[in-house]
């Protein structure tokens, strides 16, 4: 398994960020956005872990990096969830080691995109027992979501941002907001903006990531 990818802050870090790429990516994928956000966020280390490389079903049984293997697109995603558990705790594992290197698992954030995103949100409601800073799901869904989730009242307590495109053909927009009306549904401090996008990132959206960390990690929103 590769190392996951570590940017440094210029201080001491007293935050810590760890971003899922998506499907058919790699731990570099995120690392201009881990760049810019660290502009705003000064004391925040990134953790840009990898998925392993396995064959992925839909895509003809081609090898990529992937969280987990997806077996059908429809009705809703067949996963092997096997894998995802075993990704989950790959996540477990590196929320621990920064809590063991000295950051409060109080200002430990997960954010994933895609498949990493749906990794994230198993992870932070459904397996991640203790404190946590919150989490950003981008261009995702929740594969493990019932359509009712019960979550105790300290996971309840985790603020969550949900960002999606309005004309995304990979993971459609009805998913996304699935997944975000299920935390609302469960009483998550979640919050849902649309972008003119299909799957990808837009600065726009870096801008909005920024603003909402900011004060959570109490940094400047201005600067």
């Amino acid at each position: 398994m590769s190392e996951p990818l570590i940017l440094e802050p210029n201080g001491i870090a007293d935050a810590c960020i760890i971003w899922l790429h998506g499907l058919g990516a790699d731990r570099y994928d995120f690392l201009p956005v881990a760049e810019a956000l660290q502009q705003k966020l000064h004391s925040t280390r990134f953790v840009l872990p990898q998925a392993p490389t396995r064959p992925v079903t839909i895509n003809g049984g081609w090898s990529m990096p992937s969280w987990y293997d997806i077996l059908a697109m429809s009705p809703a995603r067949a996963i092997d969830r096997e894998q995802l558990e075993a990704s989950a705790q790959q996540v477990i594992g590196l929320i621990e080691a920064q809590r063991d290197a000295g950051i409060d698992p109080a200002r430990i954030f997960l954010a994933g995109f895609s498949q990493g995103g749906a990794v994230v949100l198993h992870t932070a409601f459904l397996r991640w027992q203790g404190p946590l800073g919150g989490v950003i799901a981008l261009s995702t869904y929740a594969p493990t979501f019932a359509e009712r989730i019960e979550l105790s009242e300290d996971v309840r307590r985790y603020p969550a941002l949900c960002l999606h495109g309005s004309r995304d053909d990979v993971v459609p927009p009805a998913m996304g907001r699935a997944a975000y009306q299920c935390l609302h549904d469960a009483g998550v401090n979640v919050t849902w903006r649309e972008y003119p996008m299909s799957h990808e990132v837009l600065p726009e959206e870096i801008r909005d990531i920024g603003n909402w960390l900011a004060p959570l990690l109490g940094e400047d929103a201005a600067s």
